[in-house]
Order: C-alpha cells, then structure tokens, then sequence
C-alpha cells in the first residue's frame, strides 16, 4: 500500500525534501520521489554508500534504515511527486501520524499537497 503525494506550488525540491526527512523516520515506510527516479543512481539505492550520500543532508542514516528506505517497487509515480511505500497495510493511526508530520514539514514552505492512500 502507497501513500501517495502530490506537492503544488513551488518550492517542490525542497518539499520532496522536506518528506524525505519524515521518511527516515518513519521505519514503517520507504520512499521514492521525483529527484530518485531522474537521478543517474537511482538503480543502485541498495548500495548502503549510495544512500548514506543521498540523505547525508538529514546526518547519519543506519546502516538498516539505508536497505530499507529506498522502494524496490520502482517509478510507480505517475501523476504525484513522491509516495510513502508501507511495509504492512497501515493503520487509521499511522495514516494520521503520516499526515500531521507531513503537514508539519510542509507548513513553513507554504506548499499546498494532496496525500492519497491506495
């Protein structure tokens, strides 16, 4: 199961940043966005120095959270920016929690968003 973002209004990089940082940390979930599918790496995200670069922004990722962070499912995108991939179908709970810290992290860039969940 996916929850899926589409971010409008600039700034979108530092939006789709700015839900990276959730990301990590959030076990329950990985990622994949616009920025991973366009860069020339992004078929080697297993690679723990890949990702430990990628995220070296947000600090020091452990080495587990680094295999799992990164979606294997690939460029499933289509018309969003960004998808939080669940490892078990969540929660009401846990899509509520996705949602504050998503509006959280959103809120000072003055982005507006939908987050739909399939």
């Amino acid at each position: 199961m996916k929850s899926y973002v589409k971010v409008y209004g600039p700034p979108l990089l530092k939006a789709i940043k700015a839900l990276e940082k959730v990301a990590i940390g959030m076990p329950e979930v990985c990622i994949w966005n616009t920025v991973i599918a366009y860069s020339p790496l992004s078929i080697r995200y297993d690679v723990y120095d890949d990702v430990q670069a990628y995220f070296a922004e947000f600090g020091e990722v452990p080495e587990k959270r680094c295999s799992t962070i990164i979606s294997k499912s690939g460029e499933s995108l289509g018309e969003y920016d960004f998808f939080f991939e669940w490892f078990k179908k969540p929660t009401m709970d846990e899509l509520n929690n996705l949602i504050d810290k998503v509006d959280e992290a959103l809120e000072p860039l003055g982005v507006m968003y939908t987050l739909t969940t399939k």
